[in-house]
């Protein structure tokens, strides 16, 4: 199946239903929303307890925020693109889904501002476990669903280690915290991906304001994001010694 993505980001009803049923598949790692304790009115006061209920805590944090402030938070993403990439720029992207911060619009506005931009494909190996991401470029309107319902380039894609021509890295995030720790989904693949990686690029963790967080607990295999990309602060340096330091 291939699914066509306008590269308009003030779209018509029927365009916008589409996009929205295609990315608000159930999610490929099998996290399931929770509810929020009680009393918690903000990303850190939930991130506590096991990667397991640090994800379903920011899933359903996620899960409340208003579709206007959806919207509006992605204009602003895109808008920040503007001041990220540069024409020389090589960008690993991906597409946002359900209520991941962002839109189909973030990954226009990648190709707008650079000349390259490639999008994983998931693949399991023969027992069902995660593989390094492969890649495809973006081409508008040529995207076919693909595992668990994401939309992703046609087959063949390119290999895993063709992630070390990038400049720039979008990783998606549930959080990240001020030394480049990010708490992922938990499937795998960019765990996997990450160190394939060019030593010099920049690696985006894309997150609310409020999922940029003082402090995760990390291990031995993290790598690190460089940056943080938030709505409201748009992109900020992690890491010591630049810790919360903006660019």
């Amino acid at each position: 199946m291939v699914v066509t993505i306008q590269r308009k980001v003030n779209r018509s009803p029927a365009v916008a239903a589409g996009i929205s049923r295609a990315v608000s598949k159930p999610n490929p790692f099998g996290v399931r929303y929770g509810a929020i304790p009680a009393g918690a009115d903000k990303v850190d006061d939930v991130l506590a307890g096991s990667k397991a209920q640090r994800r379903t805590a920011v899933l359903a944090a996620r899960r409340t925020v208003a579709e206007e402030v959806r919207r509006a938070e992605a204009l602003r993403l895109c808008d920040h693109l503007d001041t990220v990439l540069g024409p020389a720029d090589i960008v690993c992207a991906y597409l946002p889904v359900g209520a991941e911060p962002g839109s189909p619009a973030l990954v226009d506005r990648c190709l707008q501002r650079c000349g390259r931009v490639l999008l994983p494909i998931t693949r399991t190996g023969a027992d069902g476990a995660p593989e390094a991401l492969w890649w495809g470029e973006y081409r508008p309107g040529a995207l076919r669903e693909g595992r668990f319902g994401l939309l992703e380039p046609a087959e063949p894609g390119l290999p895993p280690g063709t992630i070390g021509q990038a400049t720039v890295i979008l990783v998606p995030a549930l959080a990240v915290d001020r030394s480049g720790i990010r708490l992922g989904r938990g499937g795998g693949y960019y765990d996997r991906s990450l160190p394939l990686r060019a030593p010099g690029a920049r690696l985006i963790a894309v997150v609310r304001d409020d999922e940029l967080v003082a402090e995760l607990p990390g291990e031995p295999h993290d790598v690190r994001m460089t940056h943080a990309l938030t709505p409201g602060n748009g992109l900020v340096v992690l890491g010591e010694p630049a810790a919360g330091r903006r660019e």
